[in-house]
């Protein structure tokens, strides 16, 4: 099964406007991650000025569709989002 990247690029302000929209996000969040679909996700720091969350999926409409519907896209806090397929060489999963 295929990993992807999903990229984002957040708004200078980010940190101060999520709060309305963190819980929503953790849940569909969580959610992925009981489904088997999300592995890895959260911000990127110093600065904080994107984020990155690793799906493990049959297809590339699975990271696509939950940036689609993300609270943090849907309210404009996301500026550019883009999926990748990430081929991994290390880690804990067999190749």
């Amino acid at each position: 099964m295929p990993y992807f990247a999903l990229l984002y690029d957040v708004v200078d302000d980010f940190v101060a406007r999520r709060m309305n929209f963190r819980e929503e996000h953790l849940r569909r969040g969580q959610e992925a991650l009981g489904r088997g679909e999300l592995l890895l996700a959260g911000a990127l720091g110093e600065p904080v000025n994107g984020a990155l969350l690793v799906f493990l999926a049959e297809e590339r409409s699975i990271p696509e569709q939950f940036a689609k519907k993300d609270p943090y896209v849907t309210n404009g806090l996301v500026k550019r989002w883009e999926v990748r397929p990430w081929n991994v060489v290390v880690g804990n999963k067999p190749l």
